[in-house]
């Protein structure tokens, strides 16, 4: 493909290109919803997470688990996420340059959670953790440099909570969730567009900033029966606007040069919504030893996907909509614990999330796909007051194929990332006063 031509259509006027560049390469940021934090239930793929209430870690999936804990009671994790998400491209792409290397190598992360019985019926708890986001970083030649070289989207949440005992069967519990998000993108701008860069070394576009949302976490559990308890819990949506002023780098390029300081961009905004979700869980005590548990769950991906950008000029404003074409998600897992010993307590799990994208829709930003985890774990009583756990899970991805095009050149990257997984180890420990 004639580079030239294309970027012939790209370039109308110096606002077009300004907007045609911003829009192509900042107007994306995509995540997923972790369920492994480091705590115990991690080893469960999330089956039980509404009614697990072995220690305050469930305030982070249904607030109203607290209720079941005695006394004070203090939980710290960590985590690491290693991940294999390499790409590769074929025959059909239109860009120069290397594969990107692994795109996601590490993403280490913690959590903190602590519940206080105030009486009979009334507890509060707090929880600091981060399950939504990720992180992808390429080599900075890789063919889909122009596309990104780096995105992430990162959000920690602060979720302080009260759970009330309405009898020996029902509780409820309801907290806000204060998220605090930060996103940064980093992409390669093309210099040589109209025969009039020749030969220039790419331009570099940078983007980052932090804003604050906040959502509400509430939930029920209800205890059914000695052997069965059910629970339901939904979290709110959490707005975050991301708005500061583009970096541009190395632009020798005198039309894009031109376009800059005619624009004289001051902010671009990006707005996107931490999507709500839905999740009902039950637990079934089989017998003393055995505890079998399972989860379905629905997480609204479509309202993140519409994401708003403006670009800020000195003559007004230019607005549009970039639509990621995001779908809603639906989970579902099944797990067991078996108590071994009265200090020795296994766990496993087998879980499945439905893609938020279909494959023609997938960005090299985000490259999501449908997910299988599987997952186990042991916890281990040392005495009455002290328990440790540690967990591994393992996120399959699989193969998924890549065809993303510029918006007005229609240049495409096209590949596949083959045989992507997250493999995510976890552990902390319990302390109960």
């Amino acid at each position: 493909m004639d580079r030239q031509t294309n970027s012939h259509r790209v370039i109308r006027g110096g606002a077009a290109a300004l907007l045609s560049l911003v829009c192509a390469n900042q107007a994306s940021a995509g995540g997923i919803m972790l369920y492994e934090v480091g705590q115990e239930g991690a080893g469960l793929a999330n089956a039980g997470a509404a009614v697990l209430a072995n220690d305050p870690s469930v305030l982070m999936n249904n607030p109203a688990g607290i209720s079941r804990l005695e006394g004070t009671q203090v939980n710290a994790n960590g985590q690491l996420v290693i991940g294999h998400i390499k790409f590769s491209g074929d025959a059909s792409s239109d860009f120069d340059g290397n594969n990107g290397g692994n795109a996601l190598k590490y993403l280490p992360g913690a959590s903190f959670f602590i519940s206080h019985q105030i009486d009979d019926r009334s507890s509060i708890g707090f929880g600091m953790y981060g399950n939504f986001g990720l992180a992808v970083k390429y080599n900075d030649s890789w063919a889909g440099r122009y596309f990104t070289q780096e995105a992430a989207v990162i959000g920690l949440s602060f979720e302080p909570v009260y759970s009330y005992k309405v009898d020996d069967k029902l509780s409820l519990g309801i907290g806000p969730r204060i998220m605090y998000g930060y996103y940064r993108t980093q992409a390669a701008v093309y210099n040589n567009v109209l025969g009039l860069g020749g030969g220039r070394s790419d331009g570099q576009l940078e983007y980052q900033d932090t804003d604050v949302g906040i959502g509400v976490n509430m939930g029920l559990l209800y205890h059914l029966n000695e052997r069965v308890d059910l629970g339901l819990a939904y979290t709110s949506k959490v707005e975050l606007e991301f708005a500061d002023r583009p970096s541009f780098d190395n632009i020798n390029n005198p039309l894009l040069n031109g376009a800059l300081q005619a624009a004289n961009v001051r902010n671009l905004e990006l707005a996107m919504q931490v999507p709500q979700t839905l999740l009902f869980s039950y637990s079934y005590a089989l017998d003393p030893q055995w505890n079998l548990l399972g989860s379905l769950g629905w997480q609204d991906w479509s309202e993140f996907g519409d994401i708003g950008v403006a670009v800020e000029a000195d003559a007004g404003s230019v607005t549009t909509g970039v639509d990621r074409r995001y779908k809603d998600t639906w989970h579902a897992a099944i797990g067991a614990q078996y108590q071994a010993s009265a200090q020795l307590r296994w766990n496993l799990g087998i879980g499945y999330d439905s893609s938020m994208v279909d494959d023609a829709d997938r960005t090299v930003d985000n490259p999501a796909a449908a997910a299988w985890r599987l997952a186990g774990g042991l916890n281990y009583a040392v005495d009455d007051n002290l328990e440790l756990h540690a967990a591994y899970t393992l996120v399959w991805l699989g193969d998924m194929d890549v065809a993303q095009s510029k918006s007005r050149s229609g240049e495409t990257l096209s590949g596949s990332y083959d045989k992507s997984a997250l493999h995510i180890l976890g552990g902390g420990a319990v302390w109960r006063f």
